[in-house]
């Protein structure tokens, strides 16, 4: 049950989205650019450093939608499991290992970042770009995560539901709601 009154039938970020437009719109923007628009990592590799940030800060939410569009970009559910039970031998590059490191310590606390994890970072190839927007889209989604749980928001257990948000991620992006009508709450 939410802390506040949000508007009913919209789930997670799409509720505090929907009650607060003119601050929904910025947190759109970011979450857009740091996720969908061109950049050296794929949108699947930027999509998983956010949903394993999301499993670590235990937002329901937040995992089961960029896992959704993570799946959706890397056509593979199976791949998005591995890398939450165990990112170190899940069959990606050793570089997003050494990226999911950084943004995991940022998840706890950034300090927690050192100079040893860049530098493996960049062994792999990770360039300051990438290390800059690991760390950017870590503390972004420490916060979109704060943000849906703070305000207790619905966070239904329906995978179709997450399936078709995660479509619309990885295809139209942030910009726009993936929810633009209320649901049931039986969804």
């Amino acid at each position: 049950m939410p802390h506040i009154e949000l508007p009913a039938g919209f789930p997670g970020i799409s509720a505090g989205f929907q009650f607060r437009l003119e601050t929904a719109k910025p947190m759109r923007e970011l979450a857009h650019i740091l996720l969908h628009l061109p950049n050296s990592l794929t949108p699947g590799e930027r999509e998983l450093i956010a949903s394993h940030v999301s499993s670590r800060n235990n937002c329901h939410f937040c995992y089961s939608s960029h896992s959704a569009a993570a799946a959706c970009h890397l056509g593979d559910v199976s791949l998005v499991a591995k890398v939450k039970a165990d990112f170190t031998t899940a069959p990606i590059s050793e570089k997003l290992k050494a990226l999911l490191a950084i943004a995991g310590k940022v998840q706890q606390d950034g300090k927690l970042v050192t100079p040893a994890d860049v530098e493996a970072a960049r062994r792999e190839g990770a360039t300051d770009m990438e290390i800059h927007d690991t760390v950017l889209i870590a503390a972004a989604f420490s916060m979109f995560n704060r943000y849906v749980d703070g305000l207790g928001t619905w966070q239904p257990d329906n995978p179709e539901m997450y399936a078709q948000m995660g479509q619309h991620l990885a295809k139209e992006g942030y910009t726009q709601p993936s929810m633009r009508q209320p649901v049931s709450a039986d969804a």
